[in-house]
């Protein structure tokens, strides 16, 4: 198992597949994605954190640091 940490709460969020499922088959899938925003940056979120994003407009790094 692979994990890496979200990049607004700092969580450890499983990543599934690779290298350490090779063995396991593990059922479960990642707990997060990495996202590129309007302004070109890209952020590793979980999904608690991707669904906190604003809904109204597209989302930016500004509001990936608000979280």
């Amino acid at each position: 198992m692979t994990s890496e940490p979200c990049d607004a709460c700092g969580k450890g969020v499983r990543i599934a597949g690779g290298i350490g499922d090779l063995w396991n088959f593990p059922t479960s899938s990642s707990g997060g994605m990495t996202l590129e925003l309007v302004d070109g940056s890209e952020h590793f979120l979980c999904f608690d954190c991707m669904e906190r994003l604003p809904g109204d407009r597209e989302p930016t790094a500004e509001d990936v640091a608000a979280l």
